[in-house]
């Protein structure tokens, strides 16, 4: 199991980014809009059993949206910068907002 990700051109080419031989970081994303548990479909898949769905039985219903915060250094070609985070503010947790 994995995750492949192409760019889709404005004029429908597709192209190839990259391929990773485990799920993103940005896999919850994915199971907010489509009600599915990756990681449980991951362990499946690891344990021989064939995937749960097929791409026509998968619907996307909503919208999701993950941020992250960084911590770069631009002076230093945007290295890793520790530091102390002096003000954030999160939006309250709820059914549709997880934190």
């Amino acid at each position: 199991a994995g995750t492949v990700e192409f760019m889709l051109d404005h004029d429908g080419s597709y192209y190839f980014m990259e391929m990773n031989t485990r799920l993103q970081v940005e896999h919850p994303v994915t199971e907010l809009i489509t009600g599915q548990d990756l990681v449980q479909w991951q362990l499946l898949v690891a344990a021989g059993h064939p995937l749960p769905l097929t791409q026509e039985e998968l619907s996307i219903n909503g919208h999701a949206l993950e941020a992250r915060v960084y911590a770069e250094n631009p002076n230093k070609d945007f290295l890793p910068q520790t530091g102390t985070l002096h003000h954030l503010s999160p939006p309250s947790a709820s059914r549709n907002v997880r934190v």
